[in-house]
């Protein structure tokens, strides 16, 4: 037995804590003994602690996402061409789940969204708290997912009936109420393995990193995103920093709402709150309130048209979802998800 086979957590925080970076393998083997429940609460805060001290690189990323990965459970058949929308969170913003409300403009605009997401660990609505109060059932069987995905362009994948094995960090996560490398992880393991991202982040530092793990893992074209006002999405607030991947190639540019056509408004104007509140401010967007929250999901829906083929440029995509939303399509969409969902919930009974 190798080394690496016997690289424990222990040794993970040991090495860690003396500033030194993991290999991915042993960042795999690592994260494999917090999912397989065979580190204690205590290691795992210490662990994630520290390394959030010490900052994480491109190999130990990409080996905790291996791990993680090689654990889904209820994995869905391979389909090429599909699109995630998520954000790390953790960005203090408050903002309304503007992400999920750009995974239905682009499903409307003929995407294909495998959308990944959870409830909310540091704030008050992840994606799945707003779908429900949209009245859309997230608690399908993963095979009702994958017939969804079908009949609507939509589906989402709720986190914990894909990742069983996260309940392990959920409450040293909680505990800490920090940052930790979990932030990262979420949108890094699909289940469904889409090959395009859009993916928010905290700090503008992970711009250097996170698009070369997401190359690591096969993913093919990605926008990280991170703006200057902290939002881990596309603002209309300010400007916004951006890598983009493609087919291996990483590029590096900022874009300002003026670039994209938009207005800019105060980031008090795409201010959220409980489910119920985001689910309305979502839906009055979709039926044609102007406004802040219309600009910024015009911005970052027109990024995941984009980024999905349906646009030439990210302008050609905000110039899209414009339409979208102004011919109802996307509330039109908003609608069959609701109803497909529902006849899926009650087919499972």
């Amino acid at each position: 037995m190798s080394l690496v086979q016997t690289f424990s957590i222990i040794d993970g925080i040991r090495k860690v804590v003396e500033g030194q970076a993991l290999t991915c393998q042993e960042a795999f083997h690592v994260m494999g003994q917090i999912m397989d429940g065979e580190a204690s609460p205590a290691q795992i805060s210490s662990f994630i602690t520290a390394l959030r001290m010490k900052g994480e690189t491109v190999e130990e990323v990409t080996g905790f996402a291996l791990a993680m990965r090689e654990r889904i459970q209820h994995r869905p058949a391979a389909r090429q061409g599909l699109l995630d929308t998520c954000g790390t969170g953790g960005d203090g913003g408050r903002t309304f789940n503007i992400s999920t409300a750009a995974a239905i403009v682009a499903a409307a605009g003929g995407a294909k969204v495998a959308k990944h997401g959870n409830r909310a660990v540091s704030g008050q609505s992840g994606s799945a708290d707003v779908l429900e109060a949209l009245r859309i059932r997230t608690h399908l069987p993963p095979q009702k997912v994958s017939q969804c995905l079908e009949q609507t362009g939509f589906a989402f994948f709720f986190a914990p009936h894909f990742h069983p094995a996260m309940k392990h960090a959920i409450g040293p996560r909680r505990e800490i109420r920090i940052r930790t490398v979990f932030n990262l992880l979420g949108p890094l393991t699909n289940p469904a393995g889409a090959e395009a991202q859009i993916l928010g982040v905290y700090d503008s530092r992970l711009l250097q990193t996170l698009p070369k793990v997401l190359a690591n893992l096969g993913v093919r074209r990605a926008l990280v995103v991170a703006s200057e006002d902290g939002l881990d999405e596309v603002s209309v607030s300010a400007k916004t920093h951006v890598a983009e991947l493609q087919d291996g190639h990483i590029r590096y540019y900022a874009m300002s709402p003026e670039d994209l056509g938009l207005d800019r408004f105060p980031i008090s104007s795409v201010a959220g709150g409980r489910p119920e509140e985001n689910a309305r401010i979502i839906v009055e967007v979709f039926k044609g309130v102007q406004g802040g929250p219309r600009d910024i999901v015009l911005a970052n829906a027109g990024a995941a048209l984009y980024v999905a083929g349906k646009a030439r440029t990210w302008q050609e995509g905000v110039q899209l979802a414009r339409e979208l939303l102004d011919s109802g399509c996307a509330y039109q969409k908003l609608q069959e998800i609701r109803e497909v969902t529902e006849a899926l919930a009650d087919d499972s009974r």
